[in-house]
Parts: structure tokens; sequence; C-alpha cells
């Protein structure tokens, strides 16, 4: 019981310390949201690659129509003129264009050869973007961006020396079953790890922009060779190159959360996956705590029982488990409101919502300890009906398209 009662006291002095992050987290949403932007207003090229069909597609391309932005371009780019999307894609384009702007495209990359498809797409829309552009934005086609998405992400630019600026997603889950749930939860805690903290901020290559004088000085284009990780391998060269990352909670951004236990353990494997090549720094400490949460909460909750059942004491081990409890319903609860109120969303005041994300929060950290013990043994993903087979951070081989 001793050594229970031990790391139970690491688990409440790390939860503490999680929560005290989780205010901080809340404050810098609120002060950022109040802050008045930047006037900057260069020509953008917004680049939104896309394969196969997904729930909203529509609507989530309809987005990047409807910026609230004066000057910009829209590159879509896939690998295939047979590819789903492009009806999709042709029909935006012709039901929008009466309007003057934005100025809408479609290219068409090829099969990548020796890096992922969406990182070879990226690759070929940079190096066709129109000779006014001075701001590239990259947008992942599962984000819904409101109308001051565009505004907000390229505003922070107009100080030269920032790297890139930053949104991140925030699954939004309407009704849907349980594995929906915990996907929103389990990301949730990846979000606020986004903050105040420039220098260890990263990029989200679903919305995310940066200067093409940048991006071209620091080669990312060139970083980008043989990975299928496009904001892994950005944010690796601008923390290399101490150019600062911000993190804009305007462009937090909604994106539609329907999916079965086995596409839960598909997302979440995958992305753990991908951690544990390109950022092995971050794969280890995850291991490490999501292990000793797993064992002590759930290793906890059983020897409270059988303590119970054989009529010892057990209310100690009840209490600080209790407690390590109470402090993750705080944090998650203090994360929910603040990205509630960044978003401005109906959903996010759903009651099913906040209780999910209250009591699933433990069930999300125990689904992190499967994610990161799985990347230990295997380094093979599917991503978008193309299954890779990660070599190294700077290797990816594709095994199979579907």
């Amino acid at each position: 019981m001793l050594v229970f009662y031990f790391f139970a006291g690491v688990l409440i002095l790390l939860g503490a310390l999680s929560l005290r992050n989780g205010f901080k987290f809340a404050a810098y949403l609120r002060r950022e949201l109040a802050a008045k932007p930047p006037d900057y207003h260069p020509f953008v090229s917004v680049i939104a690659p896309c394969r196969g069909l997904e729930d909203g597609l529509s609507e989530n391309l309809l987005a990047l129509f409807k910026q609230d932005y004066p000057d910009y371009e829209i590159i879509f780019v896939t690998d295939s003129a047979t590819d789903p999307s492009i009806s999709v894609v042709r029909n935006l384009i012709k039901a929008e264009g009466e309007r003057v702007k934005p100025v809408a495209r479609i290219l068409i990359a090829g099969e990548a050869v020796n890096s992922g498809q969406k990182v070879h797409n990226l690759k070929t829309a940079v190096s066709q973007v129109d000779s006014r552009c001075e701001v590239l934005v990259f947008v992942d086609s599962d984000a819904r961006p409101h109308s001051g998405w565009l505004k907000a992400l390229v505003a922070p630019l107009a100080d030269t020396t920032l790297g890139a600026t930053t949104g991140y997603r925030w699954f939004v889950t309407e009704g849907g079953n349980f594995a929906s749930h915990l996907r929103s939860v389990w990301n949730a805690s990846i979000a606020s790890a986004l903050g105040a903290n420039r220098n260890k901020n990263f990029c989200w290559g679903g919305s995310t922009a940066i200067r093409q004088p940048t991006f071209e000085s620091l080669r990312i284009e060139d970083a980008w060779s043989g990975t299928v990780s496009d904001d892994f391998a950005m944010s690796r060269v601008l923390q290399a190159a101490k150019s600062p990352i911000h993190f804009v909670p305007q462009c937090l951004v909604p994106s539609l959360n329907q999916c079965s236990m086995r596409e839960l353990l598909e997302f979440s494997n995958r992305q753990l996956k991908i951690t544990r090549v390109y950022a092995p720094h971050l794969w280890k400490p995850l291991l490490i705590g999501s292990l000793l949460f797993s064992a002590v909460f759930f290793g906890g909750i059983v020897i409270v029982v059988v303590r119970a059942a054989l009529g010892l004491s057990y209310a100690l081990a009840l209490s600080m488990l209790a407690v390590i409890f109470a402090l993750g319903v705080m944090k998650s609860y203090i994360r929910w409101k603040a990205v509630n109120e960044a978003l401005g969303t109906v959903e996010h005041s759903s009651a099913l919502s906040l209780m999910a994300h209250l009591v699933l929060w433990p069930i999300a950290s125990a689904l992190f300890l499967w994610n990161t013990v799985t990347a230990g043994f295997s380094r093979r993903i599917n991503w978008r009906g193309i299954t890779y087979e990660l070599k190294s951070g700077t290797e990816a081989v594709i095994i199979a398209r579907e």
C-alpha cells in the first residue's frame, strides 16, 4: 500500500500542475480573444489538399469561399482527377463562380512515390501559387473554419519575427456514440498543449500560416521530402531556427466527429505512431505518464474494491483517487469552457458534450497508453486509403493504395 500511496501522491502533484496549466491555457485564450489584431492583410494562397469523401466535405470547403478577407486564392490539390472530392470542388467553384474573389482552382499532383501523399500534394501546390502570394496558408478538408478564420490566422504575421501561426482542431460531436465522444476528449488534451509559449508550440497542418519568404528561406519544402507529416516537419524546422510559432485561439476550428471504435483506434494509433517517428522526445514522456496514470488510477480502483470486499480499510486510497479524479475534472471543465468561448458554437453548450469531457478523461488517458505501446511495436499506418511504413523521419514507404 505504501507504494500505491507514494505514486498516488505523485499523480496528485502532477494533476495539480496540470490544473495550473489549464488555468494558464484559459487565460491565454481570453487574452488573445480580447486583443485587437494587427491590420495586416497581404495576398494569401490557401492550399487545401483533398482525398476522398468525408462527412460535411462540401460545407467544409464552402467555408473557404466565405472568408472575410480582401484578396486571396484557394488551391485545391489532390492526387488524381478521378478522386471523388474533385466533383465536390468543381460544384463549389461553379456555384461560387459569380464572386469576384476568391479565385479557386484545382491541381492534380499525381501519385506520391517517396513521401506521404498529402506532403506530395502540398509541394505541388506551393510550387504553383500566385506570384502575388506573400503568405501560405494550409488547411485540412475536415476542418470547417468560420468567416473570420483567415484574417485571424494571417494578422499576427505582421510581426516579422514570427515563424508561423497555427490553430488546432476541436472535434464536434452532435449526439454521437461513445467512440466519437472519446475521440473528442482524447484530442482535447493535445489542443491545450498549445498556448503562450511560442517556443514550445507546434504547427497543426490543418490550420497554419507562414510567410512565403520564411517558408523558402528555411527550406521547409526540402524538409518535407520523405515524410508523411507536414506539420511535424515544419514545426521541427521552425523550432531549430528559433522561429516562434504563435497559437491563434480564434483559429480553433470545429471538425465533425462521428467515428466507430475501429476508426478511433486507427486515428489515435496513427497519431502516436507519427509522433513516435517524428518526435520521439514527446512520445517517451507520454508513454511513461500514461503508464503511471493507468497503473495508479485503475489499479487503485481494484485495490479499493478488493480491500472493501475483504473488510479492510480503504478510505485513504479512495480519497486519493477522488482527488486525482477531481483535479482531472476541473482541468477538463476549464479547457472545455475556454474552447467553447473561442469557438462560440451552440454545440459546446451541449450537456452531453460537457459530460463526456468531465467523465471520459481517465479512459482517454488509458487510450494514450494503448496508443504509445502500439507505436513502440509498429510503424505502419493507414491514412486516407494509403498504407505507409514509416522507416524513419526522412523515409516513408508506400505499401498499398485502396
